[in-house]
């Protein structure tokens, strides 16, 4: 669609601002008089800062000097006044309301067909605060907040390097939203970038309003169990894989940031592995995969033991799971997913009630219907108590959240059809779908598979931060 033109005269010019607008409340048109020209002065109502826009804007612009025409006005504010750092020139229509919304000035004058945008935001935002769900116990506290601006400043002030390089585009038709690709241009892959560039140009939505509207076109489109990009709220998580070579998108509005590529060794790590002595970020980061594979395998095979293989169990263990299992009115699977579903409501029920609700929530689930559900017979103490196990493990990764719920009642459904037998059926479609999870050349599971001896130090085990430093890594090792 063609843009139209600013028009040269400023009467028509504010008709068809107003026209586009609808009139809205909102759009202030401020006409006046400066250097014998007849100009105006447009703004959204709630965007701009009222002390700023009076101290830089106003009073220096009403104390012009006559002038000859509009283009000396114009000339004369670009060359002897300072009025904003930000000074964008606007030539349409379409440009104008995009600054507009985005918190800029824009002064238009009787006989110009372009405009001076001045950077004079002033909306309200929120501050920086820590991270709620990526805690942390050594590290920083500051986490990314919804304005772009202020998330690509915690970025630089990590980053004091001219390599890091943040390029600013607008996506979306009718939301126009800010999106920052971020890079390290010396570490980066060349290929990569031009791959991901594409990949944005690709994007045609009407509006961007979190993440998850990108990651769908910058990963690959056949179906993956575990997602191929990951998301941060920290900046110091952020700056650590710039530096390894990825590349990150910031998205205006959402204090998330995108990293491309992710590996899936990655949802195992945390920022205090570093620094804490590498024998015991080796032990937490084996406690991560242990409660992993808990959280998915525990109630299948839990089930599957009890249902089909019984002969696993000692005769102390088989004889107590018979005297709690007989009293159940309902099969183990059944009563397994009856608990699995009962937390995954309670769980959506905490986490979407208001918070002074959620202790409510608590003393409902904990105290009347776990503890009605095993006096009554429901459900069993062991198999409650595996349940319960199963839930803990996957509150240890909680990046793997989604997929670990899904898993784990399809594990649960698949031990209970075919036993032991439907579980490694099951486990090694999963294993196959994760190892060909693969964007723009970097496989997903990367160092397992395919193996590379240098990425173990920091994936099977923690090094010491100086081996670390002196190998020189880049995820550049990883490619395909």
């Amino acid at each position: 669609m063609e843009k139209k033109q600013l028009l040269p005269s400023l009467d028509r010019s504010i008709d068809e601002i107003r026209r586009i607008s609808g009139n809205s409340s909102d759009v202030l048109i401020n006409r006046f008089v400066t250097g014998g020209i007849h100009c105006a002065l447009l703004c959204c109502e709630g965007m701009v800062s009222t002390s700023v826009i009076t101290e830089l804007i106003f009073e220096p612009i009403t104390d012009i000097p006559q002038q000859k025409d509009a283009h000396r006005l114009f000339h004369h504010i670009n060359e002897e006044l300072l009025l904003s750092t930000d000074r964008p020139e606007v030539g349409d229509y379409d440009e104008l309301f995009q600054l507009m919304n985005s918190g800029f000035a824009v002064l238009i004058a009787e006989g110009m067909t372009t405009g001076l945008a001045f950077g004079v935001q002033g909306y309200n935002t929120r501050g920086v605060q820590e991270p709620s769900g990526e805690g942390n116990i050594m590290g920083a506290h500051e986490g990314f907040t919804e304005t772009i601006r202020t998330n690509m400043s915690q970025i630089r002030r990590r980053m004091k390097t001219p390599e890091l390089v943040m390029e600013l585009f607008i996506k979306g038709e009718k939301s126009s939203t800010d999106l920052c690709l971020c890079y390290m241009k010396d570490r980066v892959p060349k290929a990569l970038m031009e791959k991901i560039r594409r990949s944005l140009e690709g994007i045609e939505l009407e509006a961007i309003l979190t993440t998850g509207y990108i990651r769908p076109f910058v990963e690959n489109g056949s179906f993956e169990l575990f997602s191929s990009t990951g998301t941060t709220e920290r900046p110091d998580v952020l700056c650590s894989k710039l530096i390894e070579g990825r590349a990150a998108i910031l998205v205006d509005g959402v204090p998330y940031a995108i990293i491309i590529p992710r590996l899936f060794c990655e949802s195992f790590q945390t920022l205090d592995d570093y620094a804490y002595k590498p024998y015991y970020a080796t032990f937490i980061r084996w406690l991560k995969y242990a409660a992993f594979l808990t959280a998915v395998l525990l109630p299948a095979f839990y089930a599957a033991i009890v249902m089909y293989h019984p002969e696993l169990l000692n005769s102390t263990l088989f004889m107590l799971l018979v005297e709690a299992e007989k009293k159940a009115p309902l099969s183990i699977v059944t009563e397994s997913l009856f608990a699995l579903l009962m937390y995954e409501m309670i769980r959506e029920a905490g986490v979407r009630l208001p918070k002074p609700t959620g202790g409510a929530v608590s003393i409902i689930s904990g105290l009347i219907i776990g503890d009605a559900a095993v006096n009554s017979g429901l459900v069993s103490t062991p198999l409650l108590t595996m349940t319960a196990l199963a839930v803990l493990g996957g509150l240890v990764v909680p990046e793997l959240e989604p997929q670990i719920t899904v898993l784990r009642l399809a594990f649960l459904i698949a031990g209970g059809a075919l036993g032991l037998f439907g579980i490694s059926l099951l486990a090694c479609a999963v294993l196959v779908n994760i190892c060909a999870t693969e964007d723009y050349g970097f496989p997903y599971t990367a160092p397992i598979s395919p193996f590379k001896g240098r990425g173990m130090g920091d994936t099977a085990v923690r090094s010491g931060i100086k081996k670390l430093q002196s190998r020189g890594f880049t995820v550049e090792e990883y490619h395909e």
